[in-house]
């Protein structure tokens, strides 16, 4: 089952007359955060995840994708992100009912010109429902909807901040295709409709997604292969009332990744990606850690 948000809100309102796209260049989803597995659901049961990220990006891009050049500038992000699945033993539309929860723990930093700026805390925890399906012992989907709770610290003044100061929600398609020897691959696919920010005023445009991964199960619990994502922003940016020329983002990474599986229900993968694109949006590299584990059957 995918998770939703844990990367943390930025708000670089000083750079916001140079790049828009989603406000001050952030997105509230956690692009590259899925890969391996991100389409099967376990079975009935409630399983505990854990979710790690480091991501630094030391150059914020314009709308073309070319550096803004910004004096300093930096962001440093780790993010903790606990998250408890509850898949039951109802069946709805033939799937499989599951509920969960994200409550991401951010510690991040931003500097920009002569200003630095660090805070953390809780971000915006997410809540969602999901319905999985098995296909085959091999192919596996999910369809999902999620809801982003403004729950993260936030001020309008301020350089960085670890919420958004608005809701958003997001349909979602996942499928897998899963074997213990051979070819694996994994797509994640969202729409993601932003909400308006009541402090600033600011609507940021509605955004397309989609986290991947593929590779090669070695028929020993290892599996090794590639993953990122790919990011466009479908609408523009709004604010009082206004569209804001040139705010769409894209973006598009990729990078290595590894998955063992223990064949006792628990699983942990490591990942290193590279955004090669970025266009009105920091650009920069993120490591990324998850293990599941199952808490009761």
């Amino acid at each position: 089952m995918s998770p939703t948000r844990i990367f943390p809100a930025i708000a670089l309102l000083a750079l916001a007359a140079q790049a828009h796209a989603t406000e001050g260049g952030a997105s509230i989803y956690p692009h590259g955060v899925e890969g391996f597995m991100a389409g099967a659901l376990p079975p009935p049961g409630v399983y505990g995840m854990v979710y790690g990220q480091h991501y630094h990006a030391g150059r914020l891009n314009d709308h073309n994708g070319d550096n803004l050049n910004m004096p300093n500038f930096s962001i440093n992000a780790n993010v903790i992100a606990p998250r408890l699945i509850w898949v039951t033993p109802q069946k709805v539309l033939g799937g499989d009912l599951a509920l969960h929860t994200i409550v991401p723990l951010v510690d991040l930093e931003v500097e920009a010109g002569s200003r630095r700026q660090r805070k953390t805390g809780l971000g915006d925890i997410v809540v969602g429902a999901a319905l999985g399906y098995h296909h085959s012992d091999k192919l596996h989907s999910i369809v999902a909807l999620d809801t982003y709770l403004p729950t993260g610290r936030y001020d309008k003044n301020d350089l960085a901040n670890i919420g958004t100061n608005h809701w958003a929600v997001e349909p979602v398609y996942a499928v897998s295709y899963v074997q213990p020897k051979g070819v694996v691959a994994d797509a994640k696919i969202g729409y993601i409709f932003n909400q308006r920010n009541s402090d600033t005023d600011y609507k940021s445009g509605d955004e397309l997604h989609a986290d991947y991964s593929a590779g090669w199960a070695f028929g020993n619990g290892w599996t090794a292969g590639v993953g990122g994502y790919a990011l466009q922003q479908t609408t523009s940016d709004k604010q009082h009332g206004e569209t804001l020329a040139h705010s769409k983002t894209r973006a598009f990474a990729i990078g290595p990744s590894v998955k063992y599986d223990s064949g006792k229900g628990w699983f942990a993968s490591l990942k290193w990606q590279k955004e090669v694109v970025a266009q009105n949006r920091p650009e920069g590299n993120a490591v990324w850690l998850k293990a599941v584990f199952p808490l009761s059957k």
